[in-house]
């Protein structure tokens, strides 16, 4: 699609059509004779300020230090100058910086902030007749500056000032400033700071506990009424577990993470798998073998297609197993992909899980930043990510990321419909994942510069209480423990009850499990806060990962350490224990099993399972085998007596997994009652982003005709993936119908459109009066400007 300029006149209407002001009524405030005074410090001086304490020195910075030491992040400062905390005592300067005082003589002031968003990090606006704070404003955890607004209506007359605050050290203790100004109107800005949460006295929690031998700690966890909880493995058996997995017999393969908090020389890395077998069923491992020692820096596990994938920065590594009784490798480790990054190690790729196409989806942290390909792959053909989601076929061997955004996530899962949903650390908690979105991140901005926004979360509440999420750690037992999450598992199964389809995930500083019920709403859900499934009671308790297996029951990892955070000083962890849990229905038994050794007959009636570990082993081995799609279409269909079943859901992902989803197929389930089974469809036929003309042609009709909020949502994603100029017969009905309530279909929507916007000004123009979105009526005029004016 050829680029094409827009007629002047055409701009002109574009640009007074944006729904925002571009704040041009920039007024600097001036001293009794009318000069601009140094509040933005285009001086290069501090003059005017008055500096107290270490946090000044060598201040203010020139230039953007901040690209040049982290590739995620921009200062965002006006002119040449400005103070960045960090970029010259990093955290660990104090004081405060105060302005000279001046006349308010506008209605409205604005200026820039970021760095840390504790309440002893900010900027104040301060009254000089009785030293009143009329105003706050804090960073958001980002080196990037947003501007901060300021209502001066009921002061313009009286003198005010300025008051830089650094009471803190340590972690994003720092704080950023620039460029405080006047506006005779009130401004918008579309990277305008939020306004500081109140602050308000926290009380410590009290745990119980702070340190338990085993068998004590099950005694002191509570649970639900119901469930019972068994100690599967500990110390000395097994230390610091960082990841785990269960085989298609029902073992545990464990990752003991002994090189972290810093990869080690090659070579020399000290992490080993292990295997846990319980062959009685008792809920304790009888058998423990050691699969593979000096491993470096493992951050994820898996197995399946006759061996384990390996997450281990920068490598992506898969070992072949000789299976058995004792399984050991068959070979040495094989690279598949490299260029992860591990600038922080607590943020790596991590939680692998099989999804329902039958790739290999896995997380990854916000700081660090990777740059993926196959070795030797040319850095201009890799794939970056530095927070989002990624996925990888495992016999295909393509890479791609299936979305972006959140913050350290360690914990992602599937529900019965094969939505994905994610847990986050510092910002929100808890988010639906959509192939192709694009979700609020803790720091860094998206790749594409044209997002404009993010989706957020999905939670209605939150987990730690106080102004800011690393404030309320050791204070938040009355909001679910704290901010930091790690393992996530939505259980799925009869002898769940209440609790199967909840979202559960472990909480580090509250030493529990958390659990949010999701409700559907629109194209989504809200995530409402439900009763923990576990509190341990011991403040040493941190679960890092959370899986189903055999039985419906559910098996944890707990790292065990009283140090809660993550610090790249090896001597602040605990090293010496580590802890396995089994939790169950009273009553219920687990059989021996081994998947492996089922017909293929078996495995296609497992794969359409209500258990979604019994599914999702049987699919997998069904993939792994190459069976003819026809014994997976001939598993009868189950009396529902009427009631709405998920086996034709769960046979369409079976039937793809061995490549048996062929245009033919796709029409048919395109045209099925249930409407995640056309959902699926149409992702299924997105796959390889060459979708025919026969199909393409069933997703107009759709985005037209069809109902369903999930169907619309899986078209907006799979849009994305098609070439421009196939997308605007699938768009254009979508737009003209979509719910503006609709965060994810708006976003979602704009995403797929604004590479078409870009590409054809005209076609875009004459698309915007047909939008009835004012967001993204606001954002096709800007994308439409910033194309014309170039």
């Amino acid at each position: 699609m050829a680029h094409m300029k827009l007629p002047v006149s055409l701009l002109g209407a574009i640009l007074a059509s944006i729904l925002f002001s571009a704040a041009e009524d920039r007024l600097p405030p001036t001293d009794s004779a009318g000069k601009p005074l140094n509040l933005g410090f285009e001086e290069g001086s501090l003059a005017g300020w008055t500096a107290s304490g270490d946090a000044w020195g060598k201040q203010p910075i020139k230039g953007d230090l901040v690209a040049s030491r982290r590739t995620d992040m921009r200062s965002g400062h006006v002119g040449q100058y400005w103070i960045g905390g960090f970029e010259v005592v990093g955290d660990a300067g104090t004081g405060t910086l105060t302005s000279t005082t001046f006349k308010v003589t506008q209605p409205w002031g604005s200026f820039l902030v970021g760095g840390g968003d504790w309440p002893e990090t900010r900027v104040e606006v301060v009254t000089k007749d009785g030293g009143k704070v009329i105003h706050v404003a804090r960073g958001v955890q980002s080196e990037n500056l947003a501007r901060s607004v300021i209502d001066l209506r009921t002061l313009i007359g009286r003198e005010i000032f300025i008051r830089i605050v650094d009471e803190r050290k340590g972690h994003w203790g720092h704080i950023n400033f620039d460029d405080f100004v006047f506006h005779a109107e009130e401004p918008k800005f579309v990277n305008a700071a939020p306004p500081p949460a109140p602050t308000a006295e926290l009380k410590p929690d009290e745990v119980k506990f702070a340190g338990l031998p085993p068998n004590e700690a099950v005694k002191a966890a509570d649970l639900p009424a119901g469930f019972e909880m068994s100690m599967f493995a500990a110390e000395p058996d097994i230390v610091n577990p960082i990841s785990f997995c269960i085989d298609d017999r029902g073992r545990l393969w464990v990752v003991e993470s002994h090189t972290y908090p810093q990869r080690a020389k090659d070579g020399e890395g000290q992490d080993r798998i292990i295997v846990f077998e319980d062959a009685d069923g008792d809920g304790k491992a009888e058998k423990r073998t050691v699969f593979m020692e000096k491993l470096n820096l493992v951050s994820g596990i898996e197995v399946g297609f006759g061996g384990v994938w390996v997450g281990a920065a920068p490598y992506l590594m898969f070992i072949p197993i000789q299976d058995g009784d004792t399984p050991k490798p068959a070979g040495e480790p094989k690279i598949l992909l490299d260029g992860w990054g591990y600038q922080d190690t607590h943020e790596t790729l991590n939680t692998f899980r099989w999804g329902p196409d039958g790739w290999l989806y896995g997380c990854h942290g916000v700081f660090t930043h990777s740059n993926v390909g196959g070795p030797g792959t040319p850095d201009t053909e890799r794939t970056r990510i530095n927070a989002g989601f990624w996925r990888y076929h495992p016999t295909y061997h393509q890479f791609e990321v299936f979305a972006e955004g959140t913050s350290n996530s360690w914990g992602i899962d599937f529900d019965e419909h094969g939505q994905l949903f994610a847990e986050a650390c510092v910002i929100p908690h808890l988010f639906h994942v959509i192939q192709g979105g694009r979700y609020q991140r803790q720091a860094g901005q998206h790749f594409n510069a044209n997002t404009y926004d993010d989706i957020k979360t999905i939670a209605d509440h939150r987990h730690y209480v106080g102004a800011n999420p690393h404030g309320g750690n050791g204070k938040s037992e009355s909001a679910g423990g704290g901010h930091a999450h790690a393992g996530l598992l939505i259980p799925q199964g009869a002898n769940f009850g209440e609790w199967a389809g909840r979202i559960l995930m472990g909480n580090i500083h509250g030493q529990r499990i958390n659990a949010d019920v999701p409700e559907r709403k629109g194209t989504g859900f809200i995530g409402h806060h439900g009763l923990d499934l576990i509190n341990f009671n011991d403040r040493a308790s941190q679960v890092v990962d959370i899986r189903q297996g055999p039985d419906s029951a559910i098996y944890m990892i707990d790292w065990y350490d009283l140090n809660q955070c993550h610090s790249p000083k090896r001597e602040v962890h605990e090293y010496t224990k580590g802890r396995i849990y089994r939790v169950k229905s009273n009553g219920s038994k687990r059989a021996r099993v081994d998947l492996a050794k089922q017909s293929d007959s078996d495995l296609a009636t497992s794969a359409v399972s209500g258990d979604a570990w019994l599914r999702t082993h049987a699919r997998r081995l069904l993939q792994e085998r190459r069976i003819d799609v026809a014994k997976i279409r001939s598993v009868p269909a189950k009396d529902t007596n009427g009631r709405e079943t998920n086996q034709a859901l769960y046979s369409l992902w079976a039937e793809h997994a061995v490549n048996g989803t062929d245009d033919e197929r796709l029409t048919a389930a395109l045209k099925s009652p249930g409407e995640y089974e056309r959902a699926w469809a149409i992702q299924f036929a997105a796959e390889n982003r060459q979708v025919s003309p026969a199909l393409r042609a069933e997703f107009s009709r759709l985005a037209k005709d069809d109902k369903s909020s999930v169907v619309q949502l899986y078209l907006a994603s799979a849009a994305q993936r098609l070439p421009l100029d196939q997308r605007l017969p699938i768009l254009e009905p979508l737009l003209a119908r979509a719910d503006a309530s609709d965060h994810n279909l708006s976003l979602m929507l704009w995403y797929a459109l604004e590479p078409v916007v870009g590409a054809d000004g005209v076609a875009a123009a004459t698309l915007l009066p047909k939008v009835h979105i004012p967001q993204l009526q606001e954002f096709i005029a800007r994308r439409m400007a910033s194309t014309a004016s170039r």
